[in-house]
């Protein structure tokens, strides 16, 4: 919780105890809103509960992403390494090949000039597809998120494609939780404002925004990846209500 909330409710708190203080010293006129007061005050306390648990939450997804974006970074480097001693011994096979037709003839023949030209070609196309090698990104629903271990290359790009998912959707689950975290922070506010002022209006909005806050949290554990389909879904209409 920020230090900004701290003092707000630690003048919320000063306040109500000076009228709980008021009203026992038997001051006569107006009476005080204590009750609406005392409902503030369960109000804050509520929401600072799911704020405790939405920080928590998100600390963790935090922590979670983090973890996976390593994961998956050891993987795309192990892959790469394979990739780099699979070129080099294939390079080596072809050239070992091409030493052995040379071998089995006695002088230069078209067989062996042939192979070599193909071989050429080959490596051209190889360098060629290394400059430039575009590639359809994995489809969400379809990533297999427990693909079978092993340290081969295809192995190696699944798991890393896992990692890569799993920690975009512990990030998403973090942002949900930022959210939250935030619209709680911003009702504790509010309803701390409400105790100061008398204006239960702002009480009523620090309300709505405790909801807010619990159903961004309930993305967070239930389904982090509907806000971002949704403004998906919506950027996509739009763009295609422009085509036409």
């Amino acid at each position: 919780m920020s230090h900004g909330v701290h003092e707000v409710q630690h003048q919320v708190e000063h306040e109500l105890d000076h009228e709980a203080h008021d009203h026992g010293g038997g001051h006569r006129g107006a009476k005080p809103p204590e009750s609406n007061n005392k409902r503030i005050a369960l109000l804050i306390a509520v929401i600072a509960l799911f704020l405790a648990f939405s920080e928590t939450l998100g600390k963790s997804a935090q922590t979670a992403a983090l973890s996976y974006n390593v994961e998956s970074s050891n993987l795309w480097a192990f892959y790469q390494a394979k990739t780099l001693r699979q070129t080099t011994l294939q390079a080596a096979a072809e050239l070992l090949k091409l030493d052995r037709m040379k071998l089995a003839a006695e002088g230069p023949t078209d067989a062996f000039k042939t192979a070599l030209n193909r071989r050429i070609e080959t490596w051209d196309a190889t360098v060629a597809r290394y400059e430039s090698e575009p590639r359809q990104r994995e489809v969400r629903k379809d990533v297999n998120l427990n693909p079978p271990y092993g340290e081969g290359r295809r192995e190696l790009s699944a798991l890393a494609i896992a990692a890569e998912h799993k920690r975009d959707t512990a990030m998403e689950r973090y942002h949900n939780y930022e959210i939250g975290s935030a619209a709680y922070q911003i009702g504790i506010v509010m309803a701390s404002a409400a105790v100061l002022t008398g204006i239960m209006l702002l009480a009523y909005a620090a309300g709505g925004l405790g909801i807010v806050g619990l159903i961004f949290t309930g993305f967070g554990l239930l389904a982090p990846t509907l806000p971002h389909d949704v403004l998906h879904w919506v950027e996509h209409f739009f763009v295609a209500s422009g085509a036409h």
